[in-house]
This record gives C-alpha cells, sequence and structure tokens, in this order.
C-alpha cells in the first residue's frame, strides 16, 4: 500500500480503492504527473477510513475488492459523503454490474484497460460536478430549507445584501417596493418577504398591473357588485379579498393606471376599499409589496404616476441587481438549472463544459435570471452527449454574444465528436460582418441536417422522420450541403 503525506498545497485529492498493489501505483503516478494528490487504499474498509481522515474530491473505486462487494462500499460513501464523486473501475465482464452502479450514483465508469486520456478527462468532469455540487449543498445550507423554486438564487455579495436587506423588514409589515429588471427575481423577493413574515399562513396573491385594462383592472383588485358595469352579473370578490391576511404582490405597479392609482393609495392611506359600484367600504388587511421595472421618478415628473402614490410605495425599496452585475453566480445558477431541467424531462444531467461556462460568463443577460434558466432548459434538450458544449449554448442564446476563441465565423461545422454542430455559431461575434441572410439561413440549414443525421446515427429515413421531410426532399438537401448519412454511422 502507498499513501501520501497530506500536504497544503490546493490540488484535488483523489482516493484509489483497490486490492492490485501495481495497479494502485500505476494510478498514482499517472494522476501526480498531471498536478493532482494521491492516497491509495488496498481495501475497502481502509477506503472509509481514509475518507474520514481527509478532503477527499473524487474516488476510484474497483468493483471487485477482496474484502468487500464494489456496489456496497458505493452505498456506504455515498452515505457518508452524498456529494464526492466516484469512478468505478471494471474489468469487461462486470459491465452490467457497472451500468448498476450508476443506476446506485456513481459519477461514471471505466473498463479495464483504459487510456490515460480517458482517465483524465473522466476525473476532470467527476472534480466539477462535485465542486458544483457541494457549492449547491453550501447555498442551500446558507439559504435554509425552503424550496429553490421560492428563493432568491446566489452567493455573489449583491444578492446576499438583497437577502440581508428581505430578512430585516420582512416581520415589520410594512410596505416594500421591489425595484429592477425583468427577471431579476421580483416576485420571488415578494415570496420570500411572504415566507419570512407573520403572514406567511395566509394567501400570498400576484397580479400585474400591465396586464388588464383600467375597468377590468379595477374589478379584479377590489371585485365589483351586481349590476357595477354590463356583463357584472352577480357579486364578486378581488384580489384584496382573496389576500386577506396575507400579502398581495402588484407587480408591473407602474403601468397601472390613473383611476386605479386613486383607489390604491386610499388603501395604503386609510386600510379600506370598495368594490367597484359599492358604497360600503371594507377593511384591506393585506400587506402590499409593489414591484416595477421602470423608473418611477422620472414616471412621475412626467405625470404619468401620482407622486403621493409613489411616497406611500416608496417606504423600504429593495433594488434585485441585473445577472450582469452578479457574474459569480452564474455556475451555481446554470448548474441548479440544469439539474432542475433534467428531471422535469426525466433526462441525465450533463456537465457544462468549460468552454460552455466561458460563453455563459461573457454574455450580458439582457432577460437574466429568467434567460439563464430558459438557456439550461433549451440547452439540456439539444445535448445528446454527457457535456453541454459551446454550441448547444450558441443555439439557444436569443441574442448575440462572442464566442469562445475555439469559435468563430470560419469555424467549419462537422460532425465531429469534439464539436457537435449545433446553431450558428457565426452570429456570435458582434463585432464580425453581419453575413448575407441566405447564407446564414444555408448555414443554419446545413446544422440542422448534420445534428439530424447524427442524432439517427446516419439513418437517413430516421433522419428525414425526425425533421419532418419526405426521404427524396431529404435526399436532395444532403447533396446541396455535401452529407451523407455514411459519415455519421456509429
Amino acid at each position: 500500500m502507498r499513501k501520501d503525506e497530506l500536504d497544503t498545497h490546493p490540488r484535488p485529492h483523489i482516493l484509489v480503492i483497490d486490492d492490485e498493489p501495481h495497479l494502485c501505483e500505476l494510478l498514482a503516478y499517472r494522476l501526480e504527473h498531471h498536478g493532482y494528490r494521491v492516497s491509495t487504499e488496498l481495501s475497502a474498509r481502509g477506503g472509509l477510513e481514509a475518507l474520514e481522515q481527509a478532503n477527499i474530491d473524487a474516488i476510484i473505486l474497483d468493483l471487485r475488492l477482496e474484502d468487500a462487494d464494489g456496489i456496497e462500499v458505493l452505498g456506504e460513501l455515498q452515505k457518508r459523503s452524498p456529494d464526492l464523486p466516484v469512478i468505478i473501475l471494471t474489468a469487461h465482464g462486470t459491465i452490467e454490474t457497472a451500468v448498476l452502479a450508476i443506476q446506485r450514483g456513481a459519477y461514471g465508469f471505466l473498463t479495464k484497460p483504459f487510456q490515460d486520456y480517458e482517465l483524465l478527462q473522466k476525473l476532470a468532469h467527476a472534480i466539477e460536478s462535485g465542486r458544483l455540487k457541494r457549492e449547491v449543498a453550501g447555498l442551500r445550507r446558507i439559504m435554509g430549507d425552503t424550496s429553490s423554486d421560492n428563493r432568491l438564487l446566489g452567493t455573489s455579495e449583491n444578492i446576499a445584501a438583497v437577502r440581508e436587506r428581505i430578512a430585516r423588514v420582512a416581520p415589520a409589515d410594512a410596505t416594500v417596493l421591489l425595484l429592477g429588471e425583468s427577471g431579476t427575481g421580483k416576485e420571488l423577493a415578494a415570496r420570500s418577504i411572504h415566507a419570512l413574515s407573520a403572514r406567511k399562513a395566509r394567501p400570498f396573491v400576484a397580479v400585474n398591473c400591465g396586464a388588464l385594462p383600467a375597468e377590468l383592472l379595477e374589478s379584479e383588485l377590489f371585485g365589483h357588485v351586481r349590476g357595477a358595469f354590463t356583463g357584472a352579473s352577480r357579486d364578486k370578490d378581488g384580489l384584496f379579498a382573496a389576500a386577506r391576511g396575507g400579502t398581495l404582490l402588484l407587480d408591473e405597479i407602474g403601468e397601472a393606471p390613473a383611476p386605479v392609482q386613486v383607489k390604491l393609495l386610499r388603501v395604503l392611506q386609510e386600510k379600506r376599499f370598495s368594490k367597484v359600484g359599492s358604497a360600503t367600504e371594507e377593511d384591506a388587511d393585506v400587506r402590499i409589496v409593489a414591484a416595477t421595472n421602470r423608473d418611477l421618478r422620472a414616471e412621475v415628473a412626467a405625470g404619468r404616476f401620482r407622486e403621493d402614490l409613489f411616497y406611500r410605495l416608496h417606504v423600504v425599496p429593495i433594488v434585485l441587481p441585473p445577472l450582469r452585475e452578479r457574474k459569480d453566480d452564474i455556475p451555481l445558477l446554470a448548474e441548479l438549472f440544469l439539474r432542475r431541467s433534467a428531471a422535469r424531462y426525466s433526462l441525465p444531467e450533463p456537465y457544462l463544459s468549460p468552454d460552455a461556462m466561458r460563453v455563459l460568463l461573457a454574455h450580458s443577460w439582457p432577460g437574466n435570471v429568467r434567460e439563464l434558466a430558459n438557456v439550461m432548459e433549451g440547452a439540456i434538450l439539444l445535448c445528446q452527449e454527457e457535456r453541454i458544449r459551446p454550441q448547444h449554448i450558441l443555439a439557444t442564446l436569443a441574442t448575440p454574444v462572442r464566442p469562445p476563441a475555439t469559435l468563430s465565423a470560419e469555424t467549419p461545422i462537422e460532425p465531429t465528436e469534439e464539436d457537435p454542430p449545433l446553431g450558428l455559431a457565426s452570429l456570435g461575434d458582434p463585432e464580425a460582418p453581419l453575413p448575407p441572410l441566405r447564407a446564414a439561413r444555408d448555414s443554419f440549414e446545413r446544422a440542422y441536417l448534420v445534428e439530424a443525421l447524427r442524432r439517427a446515427s446516419g439513418n437517413v429515413s430516421a433522419a428525414a422522420k425526425l425533421a419532418g421531410r419526405n426521404r427524396t426532399d431529404f435526399h436532395d438537401l444532403l447533396r446541396k450541403h455535401g452529407l451523407s448519412g455514411a459519415d455519421f454511422k456509429a
């Protein structure tokens, strides 16, 4: 047995558990040569003890150990460190067992004998995956056990400051004004305020003030009595009644029509309201949280928003930062959205390649967190392998982004294993000349055909079916672009 002395160098620490001393020594030599720290153990018991004594970033585990079954050892490792990636080593005769190990939570497996590049690639991916999972776990500890669907995610200073302010004002029952661009999480912030308040057991109700004309919005908010207007055949309660005892979010308050602004002002001043068509007033036992992506001071100056209402709403302003000002949160958010999308579509969770991450970090994210969530959902649907590549991201971005140096307008779209063609990377550089529409259309058409053939493993009939074209037309398109199904056979 050989075991490295612990040191303080921040190299990834790999634990090898295998009962073949020569293989342990070989693996240690190869991995140390590539910058890893390595500890080796010849038994399951020794491996479990080593896990308790040192900080381990990944484990390489042989399925056939003299003192234990590898599947059982995997289960014990996961109990002790659920986010620690485990790579299984297996001989050809135990492939089925290796697949079982994957189903039980192993990160991946390698078949003996294996090439150095296979080991190094799998290990690098496993370590990065483990790092991201630990970040997610750390964020959960910071933010508590609330569902990720109802909280503000991120560890950057900007978003941490927002969470701190929310925690301070939530119990006070004061009116809160949420400011920020679309997609920054204003509704999530409102839900967090509600969840941390004394009203959390009562309803949370949200309404978009810009989605309805004045008459309908007034009725939706305050309710109406029978005969108040044409079509009002019965009494109806509004959202103030529905949210009684709880919280009402007035989203896009800057778009509220003038008549509604007048009634909202009275609610904030007197805590009372009346239904449309009624002279009877009711108590408004509701906490109001308002949100807008507009500059309300400018709206007041332009005469489109009441100044007295602005000051009534502007009791506690909270500004939600745009994603471009909290880019430290992008890796964590991208990982969470990937995981969420994989679960939604029952797909395996792919790994974000470093080049794909560089594309994410280079983008300006005008749609903010909402745009990132949509991009990751689209990328996982396009990805047909174990990692997300730049092309998967570029294909789903609504606005151009400068791609990594490995992609440019001249990058050929070929059916290679390293860079499957997806999307128009040629449109990713805002400083490059805009290609003619026909050229862009042809480029997209070729990329689409390549992807269809790749998914169908070169079967032209299957690819034509995927594309919704008949086989003859599809063959014509392949000839036009110089493509052949034979190039894509598995």
